[in-house]
Order: structure tokens, then sequence, then C-alpha cells
């Protein structure tokens, strides 16, 4: 919760130490605030790095430092990052996407969710390799989506049910092109599913459909975008949590 405790609530309380919030993000057991000024603050659980403010190496080719604290509660600046004007979690990982295109990440990657080409936990901000010119992020239990200025995407991670989107079931370490699907205006990303909305209001969905979370009238999980609603249902909205298994469209 961010107020000083580990006390569970059940009505809302006051996050302290914020102020100037732009935009905010949660994960499993974590959050993020991204700040007017371009910072970005983080509390909760850190076991993993996922709050990403755990000092650097000395050294490149030192060992990546164990997380410390090993919790928050309250809210702290992530450091080096000046420039963020966006956020997202994922289950225990994060991810910011600069002024200039590019995308910091830090937290779990045992996916390789980080996109950093390892699969090394990173309790700091590393960038994410090979992609650039991001616009939008959006962060599943293990994978990472970045949404480009050309409307088109890119995904990485955990892809055992097709979640990456590039028509295969092998884990991507880096960004990889989703092909198949132009014009996107927005994305989410749900526990091992993806959605986007196309500027025509049609929404495209690939990953895990165990639970019919695609909407293409299956149960058969798709390693490429599927039509999930078409362009006559004047979707311009849509949202997934990241623990979850559905979708939601406006």
């Amino acid at each position: 919760m961010g107020d000083g405790t580990t006390t569970n609530t059940n009505l809302p309380v006051t996050v302290a130490g914020l102020e100037d919030v732009k935009a905010i993000a949660a994960g499993d057991t974590f959050s993020m605030a991204l700040l007017k000024d371009g910072t970005v603050k983080t509390w909760g659980n850190n076991d993993k790095g996922q709050l990403g403010i755990t000092p650097k190496a000395a050294k490149a080719t030192d060992p990546v430092p164990k997380p410390v604290p090993a919790t928050r509660t309250t809210a702290v600046v992530v450091p080096e990052l000046t420039t963020v004007k966006g956020i997202t979690a994922g289950a225990s990982h994060a991810l910011a996407l600069l002024a200039d295109g590019t995308v910091m990440s830090w937290g779990l990657n045992d996916k390789g969710q980080l996109g950093d080409d390892t699969i090394l936990d990173k309790p700091d901000p590393v960038p994410v390799l090979e992609l650039k010119n991001v616009t939008e992020l959006a962060g599943g239990a293990s994978h990472s989506l970045a949404l480009l200025q050309d409307r088109t995407l890119r995904g990485w991670g955990l892809n055992d049910k097709g979640q990456v989107g590039d028509g295969t079931t092998t884990q991507r370490n880096t960004s990889v092109p989703i092909p198949g699907v132009t014009g996107v205006v927005g994305i989410a990303a749900g526990a091992a599913h993806n959605l986007a909305v196309l500027s025509d209001g049609t929404v495209q969905a690939w990953g895990l459909n165990d639970k019919g979370q695609l909407a293409n009238g299956t149960t058969t999980d798709s390693s490429t975008p599927v039509t999930s609603l078409t362009a006559l249902t004047g979707v311009d909205k849509i949202a997934a949590p990241v623990g979850g298994d559905f979708s939601l469209a406006n």
C-alpha cells in the first residue's frame, strides 16, 4: 500500500511521499508511480529486484548484486531515471519508456522478460536491446510488449503460449517483430495474452486462450494475432490484468 505499514486494508489509504504523479502501474506485489518531472518511484516487494533501487555493481564485470532491501513500505526514487514518459509493470518486472523512445527494464528475468539478452534478474534498470522509437509499453506476467512510432509491435519474454506473437513458442530474450498487425493505436497485456486495438477500431489478440480470452470463438492458443472484435464494434480502449486471463474493451 505504500503507507509505511504492512497492515492490510479494505479502504483506500494515502501512499506516503508521493506528489505530482502522472501515471501509476501495479505488478503482483509492487507498485510504480511516474512523476511529472520524469522520475519514477516504486514500493512493495523487492525479492526479484522489481523496485529497481539496488545500487549498481562497481564494475560491469562484477556479479549482479542481490536485491536490497527486501521490501519498501513507502515510495522511493529509482536511481538514474530522469526522462521517463511511460511505465508498465509485469508480475515481477518493470519497464520504463524514456523520452528518446528507448526502454529500460528491471526485476525478474527468468524468461527473458527484460529483453537484455540474458535470463539473469536485474535489480537496477538495464536497456531493452534492439528496441527504439517506442510510444507505449505493456507488461504481461512474464513477457513484454512495445508499440512503435510506425504503429507496429515488438514482443519478448516467455512465449510458451504464443504470447510474444511471432508465430512460434520460442522464448525471446530480446525483442522481435510481431508480424501481421499494423496500424496499432493501443495495447494491453494479460498474464499470457495480448490485445491490440487498431486505428479502425478492430481488436486483435494472441497468446493463451484457455478461457476464451482471445474472443475469437475458440479456446485454442494462437501464436499470431487473430481478430477478436471487428471495426464495426467501435472499440477505442482495451485492458487486461497482468495476472489474469480475461480481456476488456470499451
